[in-house]
C-alpha cells in the first residue's frame, strides 16, 4: 500500500511540474496603437500563458480583455483598467474619436466589463477607470507568493 502511495505521490509530482507556470505580468502600460495591441494579444492567446495584470492597463493595453480568454487573466490589487473612446490625430494634433474603431472595440470587451463601461456613459475621450472590488467582481484575483503568481 505505501508503495502505491509512494508511485501515485511521484507521479503527481512529475505531472505537476512539467506544466506551464508561464505568465505575463501587465504592470504599467498606457497603450498606444490599436493594430499592434490586436496583433500582439493575438500571439499571446497561443502561447497558453496567464496574464495578470498587476497595474496600469489604459487604453488599447485593454484589448487584452477581449483577446484572451478571460480564465486566462487574473488581477491584482494594484489592477486598474483605464478605457476611452479611440482616437486618431486630427488638424494641428488633436484628438478626434473615431466612431467606428471605438465600437469595434467596445464589442469585442466581455458582457461584464462592456455592462459596467455602459453604467458609465459609455467610452468618450473622458477615461474611466476600472479597479479594486469591482474589477475583481469581473476578474480572477491573483496574489504574489514567492514570486509566484496564484490564481484564487
Amino acid at each position: 500500500m505505501k508503495i502505491i502511495a509512494l508511485l501515485l505521490a511521484s507521479t503527481l509530482s512529475i505531472a505537476c511540474a512539467g506544466q506551464s507556470q508561464a505568465v505575463v505580468r501587465i504592470a504599467n502600460d498606457r497603450g498606444g496603437l490599436i493594430q499592434r495591441y490586436l496583433d500582439r494579444y493575438d500571439e499571446l492567446k497561443g502561447t497558453g500563458q496567464t496574464v495578470v495584470i498587476d497595474g496600469l492597463c489604459a487604453s488599447a493595453c485593454t484589448i487584452l480583455l477581449a483577446k484572451i480568454p478571460s480564465d486566462r487573466v487574473c488581477v491584482t490589487e494594484r489592477a486598474n483598467l483605464a478605457f476611452h473612446a479611440a482616437w486618431d490625430l486630427g488638424a494641428g494634433g488633436r484628438h478626434v474619436t473615431n466612431r467606428e474603431a471605438t465600437r469595434m472595440i467596445y464589442s469585442m470587451y466581455p458582457a461584464p466589463v462592456r455592462s459596467w463601461i455602459s453604467g458609465r456613459g459609455g467610452l468618450s475621450p473622458h477615461t474611466i477607470f476600472l479597479r479594486g472590488a469591482q474589477l475583481q467582481t469581473i476578474f480572477a484575483r491573483c496574489y504574489l507568493d514567492s514570486a509566484v503568481f496564484l490564481r484564487s
